[in-house]
């Protein structure tokens, strides 16, 4: 892997600009006493981007001869995504799928959190994150070669299996059983999120104080960035949803924080000039029909920001809101775009945030969200 210039890159949901922060001054405080010191920061990173989990997945590191760093944590993201997918025969989810209404399937000490983390959201979203939404997502297989349009139907009866009650876990065994034949776990919609911490914290324990992570937009900046002022924030730009990637509506200040959006235009279906969007609705069985054409949730943890980005589309820009800005003591934002290009920002990101005058987006009316 070669030392190369920084390029700015757009992946699927923000931009990372390294315009602001002392770059000297890498994180210390985040590294513990069993850590390795990390080592002098760089200006120009060392960096490796490589296509899994059916997106494109970019991690930089800024610290000097850090560059090995890198492949160790592919090789950790390759192992766990190969565990939690869906989509590949023999994975420890599959397994788990196909024991559904027969028995328990004891997983390893790496998914088994992941189980956790979902089965949280599932019960603190009001119904709006499922984890056992795999009967209705397979069925649309939006995002694949074979995607279609199901019928009422075959939704009608597969919307039935979806239910996170009906998921039965067990801490000392580290099993997972799923208690009505057919039912599907899928845990797309936290995943990408939970791994990007998994990065972080491999980072940590290597050495790296100073690094960006981005696992198809599920992004995180970590440490003061290499350039700028004393805040120590980076510049992370908010992806335009109808746009490439790489163009922002605005942007946010960030130092250890995560940076995660679902949007419509990611992954789609379009059949006889309709738009299907890959966010599927746990109680339709359906994608989500809302105004809203992206929701960014700005968050301590990426686990977090994955969780509530896929819960808050479904609630909607007044609900979705009113839940995000009751969450603001634990440290949570979000940004949400409508499908009229209006733009609606938390309480807490209000003097934060910086819209972008040429791009066509305005401020949404207060009233909006009463």
């Amino acid at each position: 892997m070669k030392l190369r210039k920084w390029i700015q890159l757009g992946l699927v949901v923000a931009m990372i600009v390294p315009l602001t922060a002392c770059g000297s001054n890498s994180n210390k405080k985040a590294a513990s006493s069993s850590r390795p010191k990390a080592t002098k920061v760089i200006q120009t990173p060392y960096e490796d981007t490589q296509f899994m989990m059916g997106t494109v997945v970019t991690l930089r590191v800024y610290n000097k001869g850090k560059d090995s760093v890198i492949n160790g944590a592919f090789k950790l993201l390759k192992k766990e995504a190969k565990e939690v997918t869906t989509n590949q025969s023999g994975s420890e989810i599959d397994k788990v799928n196909a024991a559904a209404g027969k028995h328990a399937v004891v997983v390893s000490k790496d998914v088994y959190p992941i189980l956790k983390a979902a089965y949280y959201y599932s019960q603190n979203s009001d119904e709006s994150f499922d984890m056992a939404i795999g009967s209705i997502t397979q069925l649309w297989r939006i995002g694949f070669s074979d995607a279609r349009v199901p019928s009422q139907s075959e939704i009608a009866k597969n919307v039935k299996l979806v239910d996170y009650t009906k998921v039965k876990l067990n801490d000392k065994k580290h099993s997972v059983y799923l208690e009505k034949k057919g039912m599907k776990l899928d845990l797309g919609g936290i995943a990408k999120g939970y791994m990007t911490d998994q990065v972080r914290k491999y980072f940590l324990n290597h050495g790296v104080s100073t690094a960006i992570i981005d696992l198809g937009g599920n992004i995180f900046v970590m440490g003061d960035s290499p350039k700028g002022t004393k805040s120590g924030n980076w510049t992370v730009g908010i992806q335009d949803p109808k746009e490439s990637r790489g163009t922002a509506i605005g942007s946010i200040p960030a130092k250890n924080m995560s940076i995660v959006t679902s949007g419509i235009y990611e992954r789609y279906l379009k059949k006889n000039g309709k738009v299907y969007s890959h966010l599927m609705d746990p109680k339709t069985g359906a994608p989500f029909q809302n105004n809203l054409m992206g929701v960014s949730i700005i968050s301590k943890k990426s686990t977090d920001g994955d969780g509530l980005s896929t819960a808050t589309f479904d609630k909607g820009l007044k609900a979705g809101m009113k839940y995000i800005n009751g969450k603001a003591d634990e440290g949570v934002g979000a940004i949400f775009i409508t499908k009229d290009k209006k733009v609606y920002v938390s309480n807490n990101l209000k003097k934060k945030f910086t819209l972008f005058g040429d791009n066509g987006y305005k401020y949404g009316p207060a009233s909006d969200l009463k």
